[in-house]
This record gives structure tokens, sequence and C-alpha cells, in this order.
């Protein structure tokens, strides 16, 4: 083991993590790689099985992980265990923000070389005062009214001072904008799976989104390649939320800002379902958060494939399909799917062609 590059995933029984080690042993096996070795880390085993992984069961507060991560010398930790908890909840601050906190320091004095964080883009905050595009340099001032919100913001302040701490140590976060997809569970894709859509009234702000399968490319670079710091991720295409709306095929549903507030703040202890309608940070809803990309583009010489609007309208269309539409629609979603594809490989063409004239 001393001999090979160990790679720990953490979360490997939730959706992210079960792709991303997925992808890393089947990328390994094509290419007959064999001084990589990939580590599964979760309280719980996978639900599907993951041919090639070294699955060990246990929690990342486990204080022996530090012995773990010496004895198997892992060199790159992904970290994609999470929970997400609308509201503010102590055990899921517990396990995310200390169970982060704790993680990194056993990666510190255990000597692992690289560790991979995926955080968003919301730790931003959306505020009247925002610029028109935020750069990784902007103050991380996320509101903490919600709680997975708050347990990122916690977790990035931390890693601000664990950097300079650990100076050696490369470590990298990726902030992704919206993430949609037809098999991710985020907070966006939840937003947009209900028939009505709430809206504030006089509020149409500026969003971002980015496809899923370049979520799980975006991570699969980091961790295959040195990038230290913090990196807006986001495709191209900046949309209103009207329009994200109706690509989408969802029915607004109009609500003065006052008593949205209001009605979140009340419900949101109670075990009425208000986060089930209202899944994403009203201020996200009144004002724009939209990021700079061009440290993206610029550094990790990778782009998203989809657009925001192609990543969008699959989604759509992926969730039409599941309700059994007519013949004809589901014919109509293939060809807008092959169209969005088409274009897709014409733009990777085009890339590749000025980097060979380069």
């Amino acid at each position: 083991m001393a001999d090979k590059k160990v790679i720990l995933v953490t979360g490997v029984s939730d959706y992210w993590g079960t792709n991303i080690a997925s992808r890393l042993l089947e990328k390994f096996e094509s290419l007959e790689e064999q001084d990589y070795s990939v580590i599964g880390l979760d309280s719980e085993p996978p639900s599907v099985e993951i041919k090639g992984l070294d699955f060990i069961q246990a929690d990342i507060r486990n204080p022996l992980l530090v012995d773990l991560l010496k004895s198997e010398h892992v060199n790159t930790l992904c970290h994609l265990a999470f929970l997400e908890s609308v509201r503010n909840s102590e055990a899921a601050f517990d396990y995310n923000v200390m169970g982060t906190m704790k993680l990194l320091g056993a990666c510190s004095e255990a000597g692992v070389r690289k560790v991979i964080l995926k955080s968003s883009t919301s730790v931003y905050g959306a505020y009247p005062t925002n610029p028109a595009f935020i750069t990784e340099e902007h103050p991380v001032q996320g509101s903490r009214d919600y709680g997975y919100n708050r347990n990122l913001v916690e977790i990035e302040a931390f890693c601000n001072g664990f950097r300079r701490q650990v100076p050696e140590m490369i470590l990298t976060i990726l902030r992704f904008v919206n993430i949609v997809g037809p098999k991710a569970d985020t907070p966006m894709t939840r937003f947009l799976k209900e028939p009505f859509a709430p809206v504030l009234i006089g509020f149409d702000p500026l969003m971002q989104m980015v496809h899923e399968l370049d979520v799980l490319d975006a991570l699969l670079f980091a961790i295959q390649n040195d990038v230290p710091g913090a990196y807006n991720y986001a495709a191209d295409g900046i949309l209103p939320l009207s329009r994200v709306i109706a690509l989408a095929g969802k029915i607004p549903f109009p609500v003065f800002h006052p008593f949205a507030y209001l009605g979140v703040g009340i419900t949101q202890n109670m075990r009425f379902p208000t986060t089930k309608y209202w899944p994403i940070e009203l201020d996200f809803l009144r004002y724009s958060c939209v990021v700079d990309t061009q440290k993206m583009h610029n550094e990790l010489s990778i782009s998203p494939r989809y657009t925001a609007e192609e990543a969008l309208r699959e989604f759509a269309g992926d969730q039409r399909l599941r309700r059994y539409m007519p013949e004809r629609s589901a014919l109509a979603y293939d060809e807008e799917r092959l169209r969005d594809t088409m274009e897709r490989r014409k733009r990777v063409r085009e890339q590749a062609l000025d980097e060979n004239h380069l």
C-alpha cells in the first residue's frame, strides 16, 4: 500500500461519493493503472456495489481516523460527507462542521498531501450590495438562516485559518453554483420538482447553474491535478429566475416577500413542510448572487460541458418523461436533447482546434 497513491473518498455511500469513487476506479481500470488505490469511507455501506472499492465503515469523527490515514498511507482525500439540513440542526452542525474540523486535523497529523472539499457559492450570500460578479476573494458572509448554508460558511471560515496553519497541504475548495440534473438531489432540483415554484413579487434575481456531470468532472480534475485554492464553478449563461422556472416547465406562484419571510421564520422549527416548497434560502429568490468564473477558466483548465440552459432543459425533460408524457412530447424532448448534445460536441471540437493552434 505504501507504494501506491491512495485516494480516500468520504461520504462514499451518498450520490456524490458513490459516483466519484466509481469513476476513479473505472478510469484506473481502463488505463490498467496499478499504482492507485481508492478507499471509500462512510458510516453505512454503499447501497450499490462499487467494483474495486476498498470500503471502510467509519464515521469521519472517529478518534482513530488519524491512525487509519497513517496506516493506509492516504495521499489524497476527497471530502464529500455532508448532511444537508434546511433547519439549523445541532446534529448536522456537529457532523458537518465539527466533523470536517476533526478530519482536516487528522489529515494534517497523518501527512495527507492533498484535500478536496465540495462547497457552494451560497457561502457569499445574496445581498443587494453584492458586486455584479463575485470573485473568490469576496468575503464569505452568507446568511446562517438555513442549516446547510450555515454549516458551509463555518467550514470555509475554518479552512481559511487552516490553510495558513498548514501551508504545505494542497487544499482545494470547489464552490459550485446551483446544481441541476436528472439524478442529483439539491436545493435547486427540489425547488424545481414541485408543480408550482414560489417567487417573491417584484424580484427576479439572476442565477447560475451547473450540470451534475460537470460537478463530477470538476471534482475528478481536482483529485488528479494539484490546484490549491478556492474556485467558483459555473456553466456558461446567467439567467433570471423567471427564465429558470420557464425552462423547467414550472408555474410561478407569487408571494409578497414579507409574508414569505414571516411564514418560513415561524414554521422553520415546526413539523410543517414549509421547507418542501422553500428549499432555497429566500434571499437567493430576492437578490442576485452571480460569481466570476475567470479563475476557473484560467487555472483549472476545465470548463463545464453543459450551458445553464442545456442543464435546465435536460432536467425538465427528465421530469416530463418520469410523468409518462405522451409519445409526441417524449419525441420532442429527445430532439431537444440531441440538439444540445450536438452543440456541446461542436464546442468541444472548436476548443480542441483552438488549443492545437496555440
